[in-house]
């Protein structure tokens, strides 16, 4: 088995998601972004690839906005940044809709992506489904991302349980979901990290039903 060729991908790592509506609810923002930056300074010591992303919604639009504070990268990545890394600003949920991000990728020769950053439930799901399509590996980090509490017509879900479910699914078919130390021993043994899929994940759920 060849080593994995990494790229890590900051996603969205901006003050929009340190206060107001938006906010990191689980695991709250004060975990996952200390993780976040242990996975840059990992990736950085590595020598690999690291794509900042910020989600733009328009200039004057209420969140994500151009020119606002809260546009910005978090200070602790923004620290970190160097000219080496590759910087998108992205109008959709996946990093790779609309942006150069596949084709860079390709150039730098990467064939593994790790996502960290925000939001689980939105730009992460997003990206790690249409990274099949695109022919990548996809990695999460379960302890550098984060999903807020959802409310609508269909229900209501809080922020651990949308976590903990869609890194659930995810391991099952789209991405190797692994916590930040784990990322970072693979990284330094060149190794894949270990995931599920669909068939051995509905095997083990159905054993897990409760009995009759």
């Amino acid at each position: 088995m060849t080593s994995p060729r990494r790229a890590l991908i900051l996603i969205d790592v901006q003050q929009q998601y340190f206060g107001g509506p938006l906010e990191i609810q689980y695991p709250p923002h004060q975990e996952s972004l200390p993780m976040i930056s242990k996975a840059v300074d990992a990736a950085t010591a590595a020598g690999i690839p690291i794509v900042a992303i910020q989600h733009s919604a328009g200039e004057g639009a209420p969140v994500f906005a151009p020119g606002t504070p809260e546009f910005e990268l978090h200070p602790e990545i923004e620290r970190r940044k160097t000219g080496s890394w590759h910087s998108i600003i992205k109008d959709y949920g996946s990093v790779y809709a609309g942006t150069d991000l596949a084709a860079w990728l390709r150039q730098h020769d990467v064939d593994t992506v790790t996502l960290v950053g925000y939001m689980t439930n939105n730009c992460v799901l997003a990206s790690a489904v249409e990274a099949e399509f695109l022919g990548f590996t996809t990695e999460v980090l379960s302890d550098a991302t984060g999903a807020i509490n959802l409310a609508n017509d269909a229900g209501f879900a809080d922020a651990k349980t949308v976590h903990t479910t869609l890194l659930t699914l995810l391991n099952s078919n789209w991405a190797a979901v692994a916590d930040t130390d784990t990322w970072t021993r693979a990284l330094d043994s060149r190794q894949a990290l270990t995931r599920s899929d669909l068939g051995s994940s509905a095997v083990a759920g159905s054993r897990l039903l409760p009995q009759a």
